[in-house]
């Protein structure tokens, strides 16, 4: 099963990289699209927990280093100085090839944004987290603890059509070219429930807030 191999992997990587300090104290904060990541990150901040945004620094960089994104894709995707997210998410959601280049240039930048600033969250000593949406998937960071924010598949294709006005089809086209929820599910440390309304979900996170301070 995907799930089982991919835990033997991590927990091979974890005794290779045991003395690796620079996630020490961060949480992996993961899930699947239209899961709810944002409001539960939103949630922790008003516990007063620091947080890294991967996607926010991959939109970042991406700008930075819109130049050398026109000369892997065209011209055609920077416009201003700015990379049309949109449309080189098309370009590279149906095609494995374009998609591993983008990779391959971006991921490592990500990667070293996310440890310069984890090196300053760890200087505190206490728990922060780094919300990471394929942390499962693409196992770049040796991080001990995980949070998956948990929903139906159901939900997250009802929530997807209704956020992007996308059809059934579409959403569950983007959601399945993700890590099954139910996988991710098992292989993480702790799982917050957002299968109901917010009340219910300030809940979780506080009770997932009470385990980790």
């Amino acid at each position: 099963m995907l799930w089982y191999n991919l835990l033997l992997t991590r927990r091979y990587n974890e005794l290779e990289n045991k003395i690796d300090n620079s996630f020490k104290h961060a949480i992996a904060l993961t899930g699947g699209i239209a899961t709810g990541k944002s409001t539960v990150t939103s949630l922790f901040m008003l516990h007063g927990f620091l947080t890294i945004d991967a996607d926010k620094i991959a939109h970042k960089l991406l700008n930075i280093h819109s130049l050398d994104i026109a000369k892997l894709f065209g011209d055609e995707y920077v416009e201003n100085g700015q990379v049309i997210r949109k449309k080189l998410g098309g370009l590279i959601f149906n095609n494995e090839k374009e998609k591993e280049k983008l990779e391959k240039f971006i991921h490592p930048l990500i990667k070293e944004s996310i440890i310069e600033e984890a090196k300053i969250f760890e200087s505190q000593k206490k728990p922060y987290l780094i919300d990471i949406p394929l942390f499962f998937e693409k196992q770049h960071y040796n991080i001990e603890k995980s949070i998956v924010v948990y929903t139906s598949k159901e939900t997250q294709i009802e929530r997807l059509m209704k956020r992007d006005n996308s059809t059934e089809e579409e959403a569950l086209s983007r959601i399945n070219n993700q890590m099954d929820i139910e996988e991710k599910k098992l292989l993480s440390t702790y799982i917050i429930d957002n299968t109901k309304n917010l009340k219910s979900l300030q809940n979780e996170v506080e009770r997932i807030k009470n385990l980790l301070v």
